[in-house]
């Protein structure tokens, strides 16, 4: 587990601009299932998360256009349970972080894995979203 000093600033980053940490299994439960649009942020450590997933995730939720009806986040490595839980509703992919994930009425509908993440710059990942918002919610 990551510790706390570490993370915190990285949670900052997604929780400053209105995203609902899951801290429990339970919140994750009673989070993803509901009517609606939940973008999920399995967020990370890594210097893919820093430098383009999470500065992409806030970037696609800052323009005109079609957004989420809830934003959500929990982090890999540190909020262990949560993520856990978090990864059953991603299946069939496999685990990775960070990871990106709209669900809408608890249906995932659109995934973005780590290995769509790296090397893409935070616009690139903004557009996919935006696409994906203008889909689905």
């Amino acid at each position: 587990m990551y510790p706390a000093e570490l993370v915190i600033p990285m949670k900052n980053q997604l929780t400053e601009h209105g995203f609902q940490e899951l801290l429990t299994p339970e919140q994750v439960d009673n989070t993803i299932p509901q009517e609606g649009t939940t973008l999920l942020v399995i967020n990370s450590v890594c210097g893919c998360s820093a430098g383009t997933a999470r500065p992409g995730v806030l970037q696609s939720l800052q323009t005109e256009g079609k957004k989420p009806s809830r934003t959500v986040t929990s982090f890999a490595g540190f909020d262990l349970d949560a993520v856990k839980q978090a990864r059953t509703y991603l299946l069939p992919y496999p685990p990775s972080s960070p990871a990106i994930a709209l669900f809408k009425d608890g249906q995932l509908v659109h995934m973005i894995e780590r290995h769509m993440i790296e090397g893409r710059s935070a616009a690139m990942i903004a557009a996919n979203l935006q696409q994906a918002y203008e889909q689905y919610c």
